[in-house]
């Protein structure tokens, strides 16, 4: 296999992603040839020895690769442990899931956001995904307060300027309004409010939240439909319920190592 990268190691044989890998490192959890391992160590796994919290790891050893789309509910944080305490995206799978070997979610979905999350244990495809170069469209359906103009929407789809820099374009279209004069009785002395559907093709911090605050529409609710050709609710799939899970089909797993 020849010499690489200690955390590139761990990620290629689905520990965790290359970001927790390293991490693991710094912590001390990993040694090599029975030393600590530092960061930007290399090895060859043919030849040295590894070791992950007292476990040796080898490349025989590496688990089946897993990819799965969870439907993440409000509250729950994406990621592997909290130190808060909060309820994680792993703690949503069945205990055969919750221990296999390296699983962990793809990118982020904030707290107070909800939907399509990927979930592997395939540290190469992680990596692949999360590089700004392979940025995959996602699809949002973000209800804002107000009804933005035309103008506005044009702007937002232009881009807007966020931390000295400016956002690529995105697709922003109008799906529903709600105003106070609504003739359903329900919506009635509520404020006015439209459903917007947004394909960013970046993923800085909380964008479609500053963008629209910006503007000043901010945002009610945020839901992931879809990354990139896989949906929550196709033809194809039954809609997968709040919470919930399903195993990518060969034909996604295939699109997203493609991108």
């Amino acid at each position: 296999m020849g010499m690489d990268r200690l955390h590139k190691i761990l990620s290629q044989w689905g520990i965790a992603s290359r970001r927790q890998a390293e991490g693991m490192i710094r912590s001390g959890r990993v040694r090599l040839n029975g030393a600590v391992a530092s960061l930007g160590m290399q090895a060859d796994p043919e030849v040295d020895r590894i070791e992950v919290d007292g476990n040796l790891v080898q490349p025989l050893t590496r688990p089946e690769l897993v990819y799965l789309l969870l439907n993440k509910p409000l509250g729950v944080v994406s990621t592997c442990l909290d130190k808060r305490g909060r309820t994680t995206v792993l703690d949503l799978l069945p205990p055969e899931w919750r221990s296999h070997q390296g699983l962990h979610p793809v990118g982020r979905l904030d707290a107070d956001s909800t939907g399509a999350l990927i979930l592997t244990n395939d540290g190469a495809l992680t990596f692949r995904l999360t590089h700004p170069r392979h940025e995959i469209p996602k699809t949002y359906h973000v209800w804002v307060e107000g009804i933005p103009s035309p103008a506005i929407l044009a702007q937002w789809c232009r881009g807007v300027l966020l931390d000295d820099r400016s956002t690529l374009p995105a697709q922003v279209k109008v799906l529903r309004t709600h105003s106070k004069n609504h003739p359903k009785h329900q919506f009635q002395n509520q404020s006015p409010k439209t459903l917007l559907e947004i394909i960013l093709w970046e993923g800085k911090n909380r964008q479609i939240r500053r963008v629209a605050a910006y503007l000043g529409y901010p945002v009610i609710s945020l839901h992931r439909v879809a990354i990139g050709q896989i949906f929550l609710s196709s033809g194809a799939q039954p809609p997968l319920s709040t919470g919930d899970y399903r195993l990518l089909t060969t034909q996604e797993i295939s699109f997203l190592k493609g991108c």
